[in-house]
């Protein structure tokens, strides 16, 4: 049994994964693409920036010989699903030098790790940019992908490569893991390079100020429920008002009244009530 760093944090998932023979073999197992690399950047940012969005990779490579950039995000936010979407694109747009060429050079792959969870429990799930004819089969024009990974929903049917890696993710979460468990060297140097007496003083550090802002997130969360909560029930009480209104409108319309009378006995535009 070997005491490690949780994977949780930032810092500690970026000084495992910026390795870069960790890095090529997670990628290759989470997608299927080789990469020749010599470094893996951190905290990657475009100047100028992409659009009016600031986006910053976490873990971020491109191998120009095979033409690959992927990049790793790990973060959960509630709106994980069109950021990364928005740091994705920014990676493809970056590389379109002018309007006479709109196919970037190199293939993008965003590969997002939700250590934390997601709504959908789902272990593995993809954003594919390919278009499909109406049997779902690809035309392979476009190969670009988005991947999120849950590791906190793996279960027996995930398939392999998949499984191994994501079980190893979650294994670091209550800060000790045991080797035996796993076969693949490069998840194995994972654990070394975490290892808790390998940590330096300002990875430390790093590691506890992200968790005392993990702790006031989830207390600004949980001061704000009763709030929202109310709001909902504020919100679906509206809209089921509406919704009368809406249907009264439609009653009248087809008995024949003037569209403007119905406006003003029910309170809805002229416009809404032409489209009910």
């Amino acid at each position: 049994m070997k005491k490690v760093a949780s994977l949780r944090y930032g810092v500690i998932f970026k000084k495992a994964f910026c390795d870069p023979e960790i890095f090529t073999a997670f990628v290759k197992d989470m997608v299927g693409v080789e990469m020749e690399i010599d470094k893996v950047e951190t905290e990657k940012e475009f100047d100028p920036s992409i659009g009016r969005v600031q986006s910053r990779f976490d873990l971020f490579a491109q191998d120009i010989k095979n033409r690959v950039i992927v990049d790793i995000q790990h973060k959960r936010l509630p709106d994980h699903y069109h950021r990364f979407m928005h740091y994705h694109c920014a990676a493809l747009l970056e590389q379109v030098p002018n309007s006479y060429d709109y196919q970037p050079p190199m293939t993008v792959f965003t590969i997002v790790v939700l250590t934390s969870g997601d709504k959908h429990q789902q272990a593995v799930s993809v954003t594919d940019f390919d278009p499909k004819d109406l049997h779902g089969e690809p035309l392979g024009e476009i190969l670009h992908k988005i991947m999120y990974l849950c590791p906190k929903y793996v279960k027996d049917e995930t398939p392999e490569p998949y499984r191994q890696w994501l079980l190893a993710i979650q294994d670091t979460l209550d800060e000790k893991v045991e080797e035996s468990d796993y076969k693949l060297p490069q998840i194995l140097k994972i654990f070394e390079h975490i290892e808790k007496d390998a940590l330096s003083p300002k990875e430390r550090a790093k590691m506890f100020d992200e968790h005392a802002n993990q702790l006031w997130e989830e207390e600004q969360v949980a001061k704000k429920k009763p709030e929202w909560i109310a709001e909902g029930i504020a919100e679906g009480i509206a809209e089921g008002e509406k919704n009368k209104a809406i249907e009264t409108a439609r009653k009248m319309k087809s008995k024949g009244y003037d569209i403007t009378v119905i406006a003003d006995l029910i309170g809805l535009s002229v416009d809404e009530i032409n489209s009910c």
